[in-house]
């Protein structure tokens, strides 16, 4: 299996990703501009947007056409894109727009049997979900421990998600067991949504 990163803001660089095929790509990227709406600057909701979105929008469109029949096509989203939530206008927009594409695509696509599916994880232990906690606990000023419990708060199971499980579903997602599950937004959120 291959990974390569790139800066998915950058429509050239993503095309030059796409000289080979690939039979299954991930879209992961994303960031997280935290702000009351109000206080939302353009500069952070633009950032936002074109990290979180129009890096996935960039990806799909350099991958698809050099894709072969039972390719898959995966976009991380969120629970946020299920939901929205406060503070988070920016991502929750961005994501939101992550899961539209998905669909869209997905009809696009049908006929090709390559498939598109979006992933929606709630907090996943990961580096975002600890700068989270160092947020809540400054705005809040309390430990970071306690600002993990406010964060988990929201999961049914109270704990993060691991990246084992994201893992484990693309894993699924891509495999041929999963060829008839095309633009769904599958939740790992242990119940949140």
């Amino acid at each position: 299996m291959t990974s390569v990163q790139t800066d998915i803001t950058d429509e050239n660089a993503v095309a030059d990703l796409f000289k080979n095929p690939f039979d299954v790509v991930i879209a992961n990227a994303g960031i997280a501009r935290n702000a009351k709406l109000t206080k939302l600057s353009l500069q952070d909701w633009n950032d936002t947007l074109n990290v979180t979105l129009t890096g996935v929008f960039l990806t799909f469109r350099a991958a698809l056409p050099q894709m072969k029949n039972g390719g898959r096509l995966i976009a991380i989203a969120s629970t946020a894109s299920l939901q929205g939530g406060a503070t988070l206008a920016a991502y929750s927009a961005a994501k939101h727009g992550v899961l539209g594409l998905v669909r869209s695509t997905a009809k696009e696509i049908a006929k090709s049997e390559i498939t598109c599916n979006a992933i929606c994880p709630g907090f996943v232990d990961t580096e975002m979900a600890a700068g989270a906690a160092t947020g809540v606990a400054q705005k809040f000023n309390i430990d970071e421990a306690k600002a993990m419990e406010m964060i988990v708060a929201a999961n049914p199971m109270k704990r993060l998600i691991a990246p084992e499980e994201v893992a484990a579903t693309a894993l699924f997602l891509a495999s041929s067991g999963a060829a008839s599950i095309n633009g769904h937004a599958l939740s790992i959120s242990g119940g949140e949504v």
